[in-house]
């Protein structure tokens, strides 16, 4: 896949979310407006962080596509990982919010009218936000983009907190007790306050240089003892994420006798080895003697 054509794509992604999120706002803050329900509320409160996190997301993952550059050598994808970030904080200034609103509902009840037209607006948002999370989610995998994962689960999450809300609808309706719609308010800002914290916590992983994944680096492992019987040997193998792209580093140690340009060709073939079984992924190797009195004994790859 071209740049050209993956950054077409995402950006249609990215439209799709912004998209989604209007509509849904729509829907809820219409639901909200009919019903006077604090859970209904809730859920228009987290579809308008939908439209924030979609629009922030979208332009952060303009900037994460642009070319390296002079000062930016290794690429720009990390700006993924700000905008996740953005998301988890956003979230949680959404719980906040609600639990606040939700408390003194429990405290000082007030009446909900137009509950069918309240379910049948927010059912609709539901649909909306299911089918756009299963399309960014997708996308996100194909794509490798840890933004896009991020709204999808975000959205999930909406998905879910709607589905609370209309529960809370239906249990007022039939018992007749209004306490139940700011209850489940509470149950969906503890819910969606945990999707926050994990989105906070994979963008803080990302952002520290956190090693690609154990089941990745086994592959890279197993595909270098391969090179050992040819008396080839390895160490100092270390690895970062950054956005969809991942970089791998490892000293290759060749017998004394060779030629540069033996040892050159090596160093190429395994460098295009790890990137057909790891795509999206740039590897540094170091090439030394294998009789060099360094110590690099304890650091050779098990």
């Amino acid at each position: 896949m071209t740049r050209w054509t993956g950054q077409w794509t995402v950006n249609v992604y990215a439209r799709l979310s912004i998209l989604a999120a209007i509509a849904t706002i729509g829907l809820k803050a219409g639901g909200y407006w009919l019903t006077n329900s604090v859970a209904l509320f809730s859920d228009a409160l987290e579809s308008l962080i939908n439209l924030v996190t979609a629009i922030s997301t979208a332009w952060m993952l303009w900037l994460s596509s642009q070319p390296p550059d002079q000062e930016h050598s290794f690429g720009h994808d990390k700006f993924e990982y700000f905008a996740s970030g953005l998301e988890g904080l956003l979230i949680l200034g959404a719980v906040w919010g609600i639990g606040i609103t939700a408390w003194e509902r429990l405290w000082s009840p007030q009446p909900i009218y137009e509950l069918g037209w309240g379910v049948l607006f927010t059912t609709l948002a539901v649909l909306i936000n299911g089918i756009t999370a299963g399309i960014l989610l997708s996308g996100g995998r194909k794509l490798h983009s840890i933004a896009l994962r991020a709204d999808a689960h975000h959205l999930l999450t909406d998905v879910w907190t709607s589905l609370g809300a209309i529960a809370g609808l239906g249990l007022v309706q039939v018992t007749g007790q209004t306490f139940w719609d700011p209850l489940v308010a509470c149950l969906v800002a503890v819910n969606i306050g945990w999707t926050g914290i994990k989105l906070l916590i994979e963008s803080q992983a990302g952002l520290v240089d956190s090693a690609i994944s154990p089941t990745q680096q086994a592959r890279i492992k197993q595909l270098l003892q391969n090179y050992q019987a040819q008396g080839i040997s390895f160490h100092a193998l270390r690895t970062r994420r950054a956005g969809k792209r991942q970089f791998v580093q490892v000293h290759v140690l060749v017998p004394n006798h060779w030629t540069v340009k033996q040892g050159h060709d090596l160093c190429h073939r395994i460098e295009q080895e790890i990137a057909q079984i790891l795509p999206h992924t740039h590897t540094i190797t170091h090439l030394e003697p294998i009789d060099d009195a360094l110590s690099w004994a304890d650091d050779q790859l098990p």
